[in-house]
C-alpha cells in the first residue's frame, strides 16, 4: 500500500520537570537475554485533531513519574544491565499524510500496512544504545491518527507498557493525578550466584533457503467463542477461557495442516503473568517484566486424533503447574541444573501464542475515545507465532494474527480454519 507520509518534526521529549538522576537495578526476569528486544505496535484512532501536539505534551508530563523510561540501558558488567536515569527522553516523531483512514480501511489488512512509514525513523543512539521508548504520531486527513510505538521489552512487559500508555492518555485528557501510580520495585526476584547465568539465548533453528512464514488472520466472533465454551462445559462440566479455546484450536489446526512426520514432537509455548504468584503479590502500578513461559509438548499424532476438548484439557493442566514451576525458577533450581525455561528449543515444531487483548492497550484514550484496533508487528521472521487481540471496532470478537506457516501449508491451514469459523 502506497502511503505518502511527511515527517515534520523529530526530537527527544524529556520530562516536564526535574527528575532523579540515579542508576536503577533491573530484576532477574528483566535481564533475561530473550527480552533484550523492542516490541513494535501500531495503534489506530478514528479521531484526534492535533494529536501529535496533545500526545507530545502529555508524554512529557508522564515521563516525570515514569522517569526511568526517559533514561537509557547501561551495561554493568558481563551480560548485566541497569537503567541509567539520564532524563534524555523518548524519541518522538510528528508526521502527517493527505490520506484518510477510511481509504485504507483503518489498516485492517496487516499485509498492506506500510510499517516503515508509520513507525519512528532516524532514532538517535548514544554509544549504540537507543531510547527506551520511541513514538511516531501520524495525523491523517480525516482527523484520525496512528500511533507507532517501539518499546524496550527489557524495562516493561506488555502490561507495563500499556500501563504507561494509559498514563499518557489520562494526562492528555487533563487528569491531574494518574489513576495508577507507577512502582519500580525490581528487587522482588532474588539473584543468587546459581542464577547469574544470563548469557543463555533461545535455541534458534538454522535458517533454510527460502524459509518464510506467511501471514494469516483468524477472526472469531463472541458468539462462536460462547458456543465453544458451552460445548466444553457440556462435555466436562467445567469452564474454560477464550484464550484456551483459541490456543487449542490454533495448535491443533496448524499441526494438522503441516502434517508433520510421525513421532514428531510439537510444542505450544505462551507466557503467563506471575504478579499474583509472589508473596506478597507485586504492588499495583508495577510495570516491569513478571511472567513465566509455559511449554506443552505432545506427539503430532495426538493433536491429529484427539478432540479439541482434550487439547484444552492439556493446556489447563499445564497452567495448573505454573505456581510450582515459577517457584522452582525463582529458587534457582532450573539454572542450577543447567536449564533455562526462557530459552526453549525454537523451530517450525514450536508454536508461540501471546494474548494482547487483555493487556490494556485497547483502553488507551487520549481524549477522543479508544483505538479502532491495535496491530502488532512481528519481531522475528523465523518463530511461528500467533498474537491474540480484539477485532477492530465496532465489531466484537477475537482476531488471531499469525505468522506461523510456510507457503506450502498456508492453504491447508486456511481450509481447516474455515471449518472452525
Amino acid at each position: 500500500m502506497a502511503l505518502s507520509v511527511i515527517r515534520s518534526s523529530r526530537s527527544l521529549v524529556t520530562p516536564s520537570q526535574q527528575t532523579p538522576s540515579d542508576v536503577l537495578e533491573l530484576s532477574f526476569i528483566d535481564k533475561v537475554p530473550a527480552l533484550r528486544c523492542y516490541t513494535r505496535t501500531l495503534h489506530v484512532y478514528r479521531h484526534g485533531p492535533e494529536a501529535p501536539k496533545v500526545i507530545r505534551e502529555a508524554l512529557s508530563k508522564a515521563l516525570v513519574p515514569y522517569y526511568p523510561l526517559a533514561g537509557r540501558l547501561k551495561e554493568s558488567g558481563e551480560n548485566q544491565v541497569q537503567v541509567e536515569c539520564s532524563g534524555e527522553g523518548v524519541w518522538f516523531v510528528e508526521a502527517s499524510t493527505d490520506c484518510t483512514l477510511d481509504s485504507v480501511n483503518y489498516f485492517d489488512n496487516a499485509l498492506s500496512i506500510p510499517c516503515d512509514e508509520l513507525l519512528p525513523d532516524q532514532v538517535p543512539k548514544r554509544k549504540g544504545v537507543e531510547p527506551l521508548g520511541q513514538m511516531q504520531v501520524t495525523q491523517f486527513a480525516c482527523g484520525g491518527f496512528v500511533l507507532g510505538l517501539i518499546f524496550c521489552h527489557t524495562v516493561c512487559d506488555g502490561l507495563g507498557s500499556a500501563q504507561f500508555l494509559n498514563a499518557v492518555g489520562e494526562l492528555a485528557r487533563g487528569l491531574e493525578h494518574l489513576s495508577t501510580a507507577p512502582v519500580w520495585h525490581r528487587d522482588f526476584f532474588p539473584t543468587s550466584p546459581q542464577q547469574a547465568n544470563t548469557n543463555v539465548l533461545p535455541n534458534l533453528p538454522p535458517l533454510m533457503p527460502g524459509y518464510r512464514l506467511e501471514h494469516v488472520n483468524i477472526d472469531i466472533s463472541m458468539d462462536e467463542i460462547s458456543q465453544l465454551k458451552q460445548e466444553f462445559h457440556e462435555s466436562t462440566g467445567q469452564g474454560c477461557s477464550a484464550f484456551e479455546i483459541v490456543a487449542a484450536n490454533f495448535w491443533s489446526l496448524r499441526s494438522r495442516a503441516i502434517n508433520f512426520k510421525p513421532n514428531t514432537e510439537v510444542r505450544l509455548l505462551f507466557f503467563a503473568n506471575c504478579r499474583q504468584l509472589l508473596n506478597p503479590p507485586l504492588p499495583k502500578g508495577f510495570y516491569g517484566n513478571c511472567f513465566f513461559p509455559i511449554t506443552i509438548a505432545a506427539p503430532c499424532e495426538l493433536l491429529k486424533q484427539t478432540s479439541i476438548i482434550e487439547v484444552i484439557k492439556l493446556i489447563q493442566e499445564a497452567k495448573t503447574k505454573l505456581p510450582v514451576h515459577f517457584a522452582k525458577f525463582k529458587d534457582g533450581e532450573y539454572l542450577r541444573n543447567g536449564k533455562d525455561p526462557f530459552a526453549p528449543p525454537l523451530g517450525y515444531t514450536t508454536l508461540f501464542i501471546s494474548e494482547w487483548g487483555r493487556l490494556g492497550f485497547n483502553q488507551v484514550d487520549f481524549g477522543w475515545g479508544p483505538p479502532v484496533h491495535m496491530v502488532p508487528i512481528p519481531g522475528s521472521g523465523i518463530i511461528p507465532v500467533g498474537i491474540m487481540g480484539s477485532l477492530p471496532l465496532p465489531k466484537k470478537g477475537i482476531r488471531l494474527m499469525t505468522w506461523c506457516v510456510e507457503d506450502d501449508h498456508r492453504q491447508p491451514f486456511l481450509d481447516l480454519i474455515a471449518k472452525l469459523v
